[in-house]
């Protein structure tokens, strides 16, 4: 089901983990909270075929990670609207629940793959290197901005 972020805690069992995805057209980026909701952690990227494969995927690790709920990154525009990048992360989700009922929320991810990329940059990383991670942490990045304010609320 899709959900409010205020209203995830009351869907989640404790020692359930958090699931974040930074959907893009050609990967999925996937991160992994710890038990606590309180650590972020890159986990993988699946390089994108059909969708029955993407969630085949993403439905083995809900269940071997003990997930109870989803943070897809939602990719707004800069002035906040949502164009079909939007429309087809919804779209996702949609599909997603179809296969598993479990809550979703959404997050604004806007720059987090510019910021994942900075950092990497800062860090020295070689080109082939950034792209072998960059999904992942972006992943990472969307969900710990989640878990930062789960903690603060």
């Amino acid at each position: 089901m899709e959900t409010d972020l205020d209203d995830l805690n009351l869907h989640l069992k404790k020692g359930e983990r958090l699931l974040g995805l930074d959907l893009g057209s050609k990967t999925i980026g996937i991160a992994l909270s710890d038990t606590g909701l309180k650590i972020a952690t890159p986990m993988e990227t699946i390089k994108r075929k059909k969708f029955t494969k993407d969630v085949e995927r993403l439905l083995t690790i809900i269940d071997e990670q003990n997930v109870g709920g989803i943070i897809l990154g939602l990719p707004k525009n800069m002035d906040g609207s949502e164009g079909p990048r939007c429309q087809s992360t919804r779209q996702f989700a949609k599909n997603l629940l179809e296969k598993k009922d479990i809550p979703i929320c959404f997050w604004d991810e806007r720059l987090s793959t510019i910021a994942v990329t900075r950092t990497l940059l800062e860090a020295d990383a070689s080109r082939k290197r950034r792209e072998s991670l960059v999904d992942k942490m972006a992943a990472s990045y969307i969900l710990q901005g989640v878990l930062d304010k789960l903690s603060h609320d």
